[in-house]
C-alpha cells in the first residue's frame, strides 16, 4: 500500500492506494467520529463489494442505501433517496457516509454529506479507475441538471480515500478506457514526463498489468493532490484539471447522460482542445498527433457524435462553470505538460475546430 496526502491544513486527508484494502478496518476507523455509518453504493457494485466493507465497519451502527447505476441517475431525485434513508434511520450530524462505487456514487454521496444537517463526514471508496484517479480526490460533489452537467453541487472534502486496485479486476474494458482518459489528462496539463511514461506503458495499462496500474494511479493522484492543495475551490490553477471537460460535458449533455461515458467525452474534448491549440499556433502539430495516437491506443473515441454540429456544441458550452462575465474560458495547451486557462482564443478557430470534430 502507498499513501499520499491532500494537504489542506486541518482538513488534510490520506489517499491509500493498494490491493486488498476494502476489508481493512484500521484504514477506516480513524476517520469515523460518530457511531452511525451509511454506506452508499449502487446495484452493480454492492453485490461485489458491500459485504467486505460492512465487515470492516462491524463495530458501527450501519445502514446502506443502494442507488440505480448510471450517469442518467445522477439527479436530485436520486440524491433524495439518500436523504430519505438518513432521516428514516434517524442519523445525526456525527454520522459518516461511505461512498462505495464509481464517480456517480462518489459525487452524489459527497453532495448528500455536504448538505445533510449542513454537512457531515464522508469517506470515498472508489471502485473505478476514473474515480480512483480523479473524482474521489478533491472534494467536488454534485448532480447533473438536464441543461448542464455538474451544475448543482458543493465543495466538500472526504475524510479519506481508499483506492483498492483489486476492484479494477471487475471493471469492463470500456470503463477502464474511460478512466485512462483522466490519467492521460495529468500528463497533458502538468506532467510531460508522465505523458512520456504513458506512451511507453499504455499496452501494459490496457492489459491491466497490476504494477503499471498502481504506478499510473499513484502518479495521477499525486498530481491531483498537488493541484487541489494549491487551489481547493478552483479560483485559479485547479481549473486546469478541466482540460477537455467543457467540450466533453457538451457531448454528455447532448447525447443524454450515460450514452457516452464521462471519460470518453473528456478524451474527445482533450483532442479538440489540442487541435484548437494547434490552430492558435500554440501547440506543434506533431504533439497533436502524439495525443491522438495515445488516446486511440487507450481505446478511447477521438471523434464527436455525428449528430453534434458546431452550433449545438457552442450552445451547450455556454452553460459551463468556467463561463465568466467576460465569456467562455477554455483549458488549452501550449505544449504537452503545459496547460493554460484562457478566454484568449479566436472564436473563428473554435468554430472551425468544432466543424471538423466528427
Amino acid at each position: 500500500m502507498k499513501t499520499l496526502r491532500v494537504e489542506l491544513g486541518e482538513r488534510s486527508y490520506p489517499i491509500h492506494i493498494g490491493r486488498g484494502l476494502l476489508g481493512r478496518a484500521e484504514l477506516l476507523e480513524p476517520h469515523i467520529h460518530g457511531r452511525q455509518v451509511m454506506v452508499v453504493s449502487n446495484e452493480t457494485v454492492a453485490p461485489l463489494y458491500l459485504e467486505p466493507v460492512r465487515d470492516a465497519l462491524a463495530g458501527f451502527e450501519q445502514q446502506a442505501v443502494i442507488l440505480p447505476d448510471g450517469e442518467q441517475y445522477k439527479t436530485l431525485d436520486t440524491l433524495n433517496l439518500i436523504f430519505d434513508a438518513l432521516l428514516e434511520h434517524r442519523f445525526n450530524r456525527r454520522c459518516t457516509l461511505v461512498a462505495l462505487g464509481g464517480g456517480v456514487v462518489g459525487d452524489i454521496a459527497g453532495f448528500a454529506a455536504a448538505s445533510y444537517q449542513r454537512g457531515v463526514d464522508f469517506i470515498q471508496i472508489p471502485t473505478t479507475l476514473l474515480a480512483q484517479v480523479d473524482s474521489s480526490v478533491g472534494g467536488k460533489t454534485g448532480v447533473n441538471h438536464r441543461l448542464g452537467k455538474n451544475m448543482i453541487g458543493a465543495f466538500h472534502q472526504p475524510n479519506c480515500v481508499l483506492a483498492d486496485t483489486d476492484t479494477l479486476n471487475t471493471l469492463d474494458d470500456r470503463q477502464l478506457a474511460a478512466g485512462l482518459a483522466e490519467v492521460i489528462k495529468y500528463g497533458l496539463i502538468r506532467d510531460a514526463a508522465f505523458f512520456d511514461w504513458l506512451e511507453s506503458n499504455i499496452d501494459r495499462l490496457t492489459a491491466r498489468d497490476p504494477a503499471a496500474l498502481a504506478e499510473g494511479i499513484e502518479r495521477s493522484c499525486r498530481n491531483k493532490a498537488e493541484v487541489v492543495a494549491a487551489d481547493e475551490r478552483e479560483a485559479g490553477s485547479r481549473a486546469l484539471l478541466n482540460l477537455g471537460h467543457t467540450f466533453g460535458h457538451a457531448i454528455e449533455t447532448a447525447t443524454g447522460y450515460g450514452s457516452w461515458l464521462h471519460g470518453e467525452a473528456v478524451a474527445t474534448g482533450m483532442l479538440l482542445a489540442a487541435r484548437l491549440s494547434a490552430r492558435q499556433g500554440w501547440l506543434p502539430q506533431p504533439e497533436v498527433e502524439r495525443i491522438e495516437a495515445l488516446l486511440r491506443k487507450a481505446g478511447l473515441p477521438v471523434k464527436a457524435p455525428a449528430e453534434m454540429d458546431a452550433d449545438r456544441f457552442l450552445e451547450l458550452m455556454a452553460v459551463d462553470k468556467k463561463v465568466q462575465d467576460s465569456g467562455l474560458r477554455l483549458v488549452l495547451l501550449r505544449g504537452i505538460g503545459q496547460a493554460v486557462v484562457t478566454g484568449d482564443f479566436d472564436p473563428a478557430l473554435l468554430r472551425q475546430t468544432l466543424d471538423e470534430a466528427n
